[in-house]
């Protein structure tokens, strides 16, 4: 049985090289195109961002944005501490809508921060 696989190894090493090798003297003769270069523009040279001015923020820009995240977090801590008696009671439990919104404003400024 060894000698069947060997002979069946044979073969099978032998086509594929004669595939291999006639594959390799077709593409002798081929040429591979070049791509061309791309043409550089002065507006690709430098970027938007480049040519605006780099500001920071105002110097009450980073008090007043942790401000509203803190006090966002200590209404809602204080609406459930006093069970719905504080911060405004006519409110009932729009006193959490009202935490959150203080804070997301505080949280939305972080999109505009600048050192």
């Amino acid at each position: 049985m060894s000698k069947i696989a060997q002979t069946a190894g044979n073969f099978l090493l032998a086509g594929y090289q004669a595939l291999a090798a006639e594959l390799a003297s077709d593409r002798q003769g081929e040429h591979v195109p070049e791509s061309k270069p791309r043409k550089k523009t002065s507006s690709a040279a430098q970027p938007a961002s480049a040519t605006q001015a780099y500001k920071p923020n105002a110097v009450w820009f980073k008090p007043v944005m942790f401000g509203l995240m803190i006090i966002g977090l200590l209404w809602i801590i204080t609406f459930y501490i006093s069970e719905g008696v504080l911060p405004v009671q006519a409110w009932g439990s729009w006193n959490i809508v009202a935490g959150f919104g203080i804070a997301i404003v505080g949280f939305l400024m972080t999109t505009r921060w600048r050192s």
